[in-house]
């Protein structure tokens, strides 16, 4: 075994780091490549104790980690409750990486994986993952313990920082795979842009975007306005030349607000003139499939999993629901990571950081047989 994921839910901070370094070291021994912490609950006040009693008793060559509203581990998540997961791996060697604010990665050799954990309120996401190369893959997520600036920690072996970004630069040869899962459906009919001023959409199709909007309302089923209430999103296109777009063929966006008077919809993020769009809405059972089908073809022998603050078990009304997905659809239970105030992993030609996603970072990933 290369990989190993250990939890404990023990209630004292020191037992259950010294339960999660004891689960690593007999399954994989001491001294692995890279050992990844996630803290949750009450344990990120002894974030440091955990991360010093990890060094001291696995002897990673690296350490990053970050504290998080909840956590998972195996087929288990724990949901906003006090608890230490530890994966570690023997990778090779690791390169660290940690910044106060935007990170270049401009000069990350081609065929690299890039691990990133990131403070919500002073990581530049858009300059950093700008910069990632074309043939490297960035997998990570925000960390989520605290609505407040100041009061996240990320990890970078012996150094606890409370903004900025931990990175870890993985070698080629781990046969790692991204997977990034937005859980959206396409609402309505798909428009060219036509008029756009930076997170504004002013018209699609022709006609202000805001009757577009209002003429989706109009001929929705119940169930969809249902769930429009509920948050809408939309998707622009990832590949404009495709004949026939469905779910998964979007970088899914949210809508923030309406301008009656200049009929444009806010989105949470940029858009441009002659991009296709769609409105989305979030729907668990499409949610479900979706991950399915992308875990279908395929095995590994380990994965980190960054999922949203807003999936779990108020999302999908059953607890575990992601974890189970992944360690049943990649045959191992060597999985762990977080939920998080945002996951960053690569859709169509870029990197960007979503909502509502379930982001994965496969090791020794093959197609099934």
């Amino acid at each position: 075994m290369r990989y190993a994921t250990a939890l404990s839910e023990h209630s004292d901070p020191r037992v259950a780091v010294a339960e999660v370094v004891g689960q690593i070291l007999e399954r994989i021994g001491t001294s692995p490549g890279l050992a990844v912490l996630f803290v949750s609950g009450s344990h990120v006040n002894e974030v440091q104790l955990i991360a010093r009693t990890v060094r001291q008793g696995l002897e990673p060559r690296h350490l990053i980690g970050a504290t998080a509203a909840s956590v998972l581990a195996h087929r288990q998540e724990v949901e906003e409750a006090a608890a230490v997961v530890l994966w570690a791996g023997h990778t090779g060697p690791v390169d660290m990486l940690a910044s106060d604010g935007h990170q270049d990665l401009a000069t990350i050799p081609a065929g690299s994986s890039v691990l990133a954990l990131a403070d919500p309120f002073t990581f530049d996401a858009a300059t950093t993952l700008a910069s990632v190369p074309p043939e490297v893959v960035l997998v990570g997520g925000l960390a989520s313990h605290s609505r407040f600036p100041g009061g996240n920690h990320l990890i970078a072996d012996s150094e606890i920082a409370t903004g900025g970004s931990v990175m870890a630069v993985l070698p080629e040869g781990l046969g790692i795979r991204p997977l990034v899962s937005q859980g959206c459906r396409p609402i309505g009919d798909p428009f060219t842009i036509t008029g756009a001023s930076r997170n504004l959409i002013l018209e699609l199709g022709g006609h202000p975007a805001v009757q577009r909007l209002d003429d989706l309302l109009s001929s929705a089923s119940e169930t969809d306005r249902d769930l429009m209430r509920q948050g809408l999103q939309i998707g622009f296109a990832v590949e404009e030349d495709s004949a026939v777009l469905g779910t998964g063929d979007f970088l899914v966006r949210n809508v923030v607000g309406a301008d009656r008077s200049s009929g444009g919809v806010a989105i949470a993020g940029m858009a441009a003139v002659g991009e296709t769009a769609q409105f989305h809405v979030r729907d668990p059972a499409v949610a479900t499939s979706e991950l399915a089908t992308l875990l279908h073809p395929l095995r590994a022998e380990s994965a980190l999993l960054f999922t949203c603050n807003g999936r779990g078990k108020r999302f999908f009304s059953k607890p575990s629901h992601d974890a189970e997905l992944f360690c049943d659809g990649l045959d191992t239970t060597a999985v762990g990571g977080m939920f998080c105030a945002g996951e960053m992993g690569p859709v169509g030609a870029g990197h960007h950081v979503h909502g509502y996603t379930a982001c994965g970072l496969l090791f020794g990933a093959s197609s099934a047989q």
